[in-house]
C-alpha cells in the first residue's frame, strides 16, 4: 500500500466523526450562548424578577390610591370635589360664569 492511499483511507474514515463532532460542538455552543441558550435564560430570569418587583410596587401603589379614592367618596361631596379640583388646576367649565376681579379686589 502506498502512503497516499493510506492517507486517503484514514481521511475518509475521519470525515464522518469530524462532521459529527463539528455539529455537536455547534449545538453545544448554541445551547450555551445562543438566543435561547443558558445565558439568555439567566438574563430572562433576571428581567422577570425585576418585572415582578415592579409589579409588586405598582400593586402597593394601586392599593394606596384605591384607599384614598374610597376615602374621598365617603367624606366629600362630588360637587365640592369638582369645585376644589377646578380651583387647584385653574380650570373652568364652559358653562360657568366667570367674573374677573382686579389684583386689589381679591375675594380670599
Amino acid at each position: 500500500m502506498t502512503l497516499g492511499r493510506m492517507v486517503r483511507r484514514k481521511a475518509r474514515g475521519a470525515v464522518a466523526p469530524g462532521i459529527f463532532l463539528a455539529l455537536a460542538a455547534y449545538f453545544l455552543w448554541s445551547a450555551r450562548v445562543g438566543d435561547h441558550g443558558l445565558l439568555a435564560d439567566v438574563a430572562r430570569r433576571a428581567e422577570l424578577k425585576a418585572a415582578q418587583a415592579q409589579q409588586a410596587q405598582a400593586a402597593v401603589a394601586l392599593g394606596v390610591w384605591e384607599r384614598r379614592v374610597m376615602a374621598l367618596k365617603t367624606h366629600i361631596d362630588g360637587d365640592a370635589l369638582d369645585e376644589r379640583a377646578r380651583a387647584m388646576l385653574n380650570l373652568s367649565d364652559p358653562q360657568d360664569v366667570i367674573v374677573p376681579y382686579g389684583r386689589d379686589q381679591r375675594l380670599f
